[in-house]
């Protein structure tokens, strides 16, 4: 068990099956947490997830659903609360990249990226912000009526030429974020982003997987390591936490100092 507590709140971890999204489920699951974990198209991978936690003591359970179709998310809200009640933690993590030059990028490229990346976490985001209004604070569960954390990335601040889909989602889930925390802040609703740089996962296995690919990434990296899914679900359990019931409304970067140019260490 954590230092700080989730005893007895529901979390749902959008794209929890695996990588990052994976990483948050086990750490909420170790805060105490009953997880729902929900996947688009491998539920054998998020039952593996499931059996993880409950192996180390803790509950989850997995939900399939396409976080860029309405009628799936609200599915899904509606299966998480036969099952659970209610909800108090959203993390919004579902994500993709499609990449492309920018003059070859096609539409298909562009909305799905978008669909996924923003669209997909206004629709959860909307769902839970409803559910959290609804039953607003119980007391001794938690200071806030309801968390919600949005998987953002250096790029929301970082232009990446060749991702401009990837990148403009991330900047659209920034404003996002933001204008749902100005918002719901007077129900008592928290809203934050997180904003990994580079974390080992699966995803972007070539760019640290051997030698050489590794140490053009830590060119990148001030911190001079790439980043574990650990470290961004260690984050997001304590940032749905009461001990950080004062935050609301900003992106913490997790990146090993990404975002301080390192370009311009040497005077650029």
């Amino acid at each position: 068990m954590n230092s700080y507590s989730l005893q007895g709140q529901i979390a749902l971890v959008t794209g929890g099956d695996s990588g990052i999204g994976k990483g948050v489920a086990l750490e909420l699951a170790k805060a105490g947490a009953k997880v729902v974990i929900n996947h688009v198209d491998a539920h054998e991978v998020a039952q593996l997830t499931v059996d993880e936690i409950k192996t180390a003591g803790g509950e989850a359970y997995a939900i399939h659903a396409d976080v860029s179709k309405e009628d799936e998310v609200k599915a899904m809200f509606a299966e998480m609360f036969q099952q659970y009640g209610t909800i108090d933690i959203l993390v919004n993590n579902a994500g993709l990249q499609r990449d492309s030059k920018f003059v070859d990028m096609t539409l298909e490229q562009w909305n799905t990226v978008i669909s996924i990346n923003l669209t997909g976490q206004f629709l959860c985001a909307r769902e839970a912000a409803k559910e959290f209004i609804r039953r607003g604070v119980v007391e001794g569960r938690s200071k806030a009526a309801g968390k919600i954390i949005c998987m953002s990335s250096v790029h929301e601040v970082i232009p990446w030429g060749g991702h401009v889909n990837y990148a403009a989602s991330k900047g659209g889930v920034m404003m996002l974020m933001k204008s749902m925390a100005q918002e719901l802040a007077p129900q008592k609703i928290r809203v934050v982003s997180i904003g990994p740089g580079a974390i080992e996962t699966h995803i972007n296995q070539a760019a640290w997987s051997t030698p050489e690919a590794l140490q053009k990434l830590l060119t990148l990296i001030p911190y001079n390591r790439p980043g574990v899914t650990e470290d961004i679900g260690k984050l997001a359990a304590w940032l749905a936490s009461d001990e950080a019931d004062y935050i609301t409304g900003t992106t913490i970067f997790m990146d090993g100092g990404m975002t301080l140019y390192p370009g311009f260490a040497d005077n650029g």
